[in-house]
C-alpha cells in the first residue's frame, strides 16, 4: 500500500534553515502532483507549496514565497522543501501529501486544497523560536 513519510523536522532558531524531505513508497509519483501542508495547534492544516507532476507549475502561499523551495525527484519518489529564514509562525506540523494523476478533469488550482490530495504523510515537526 501506498505509504507516505516525511522527515527533516526539527527545532531551529529563527532565521535559521532547515529541509524536510518525502519519501512515498508503494506508488509511482511520477505522474502526481506533490504538495506540502501545515498544521500548527489549534489551527486548520494550511496550504504551503505544490508542484505539479512534470514541475512546470509551483505555487507557494505568500507567506512563503521566497523563502521555500519545493523539489521533487521522480526517479526516487521523493519530494523536498527547503526552508530558509525560518520564522517562529513557520512553527507547525508539516505534511506531505500526493495528488493522483493524471487526471485532465483536475486543474492545477487544486493542489492548493487538502481535499484534492490522494494520500498523506503522518507529519513532520518544524519548531522556530525566536
Amino acid at each position: 500500500q501506498v505509504q507516505v513519510v516525511e522527515s527533516g523536522g526539527g527545532l531551529v532558531q529563527a532565521g535559521d534553515s532547515l529541509t524536510l524531505s518525502c519519501a512515498v513508497s508503494g506508488r509511482n509519483v511520477s505522474s502526481d502532483a506533490l504538495g506540502w501542508f501545515r498544521q500548527a495547534p489549534g489551527k486548520e492544516r494550511d496550504f504551503v507549496t505544490a508542484m505539479s507532476a512534470s514541475g512546470s507549475i509551483i505555487y507557494y502561499r505568500d507567506s512563503v514565497e521566497g523563502r521555500f523551495t519545493v523539489s521533487r525527484d521522480n526517479a526516487k519518489n521523493t519530494v523536498h522543501l527547503q526552508m530558509n529564514s525560518l520564522k517562529p509562525e513557520d512553527t507547525a506540523v508539516y505534511y506531505c501529501a500526493v495528488q493522483r494523476g493524471p487526471n485532465s478533469r483536475i486543474t492545477p488550482m487544486t493542489m492548493k486544497f487538502r481535499t484534492y490530495y490522494d494520500y498523506w504523510g503522518r507529519g513532520t515537526q518544524v519548531t522556530v523560536s525566536s
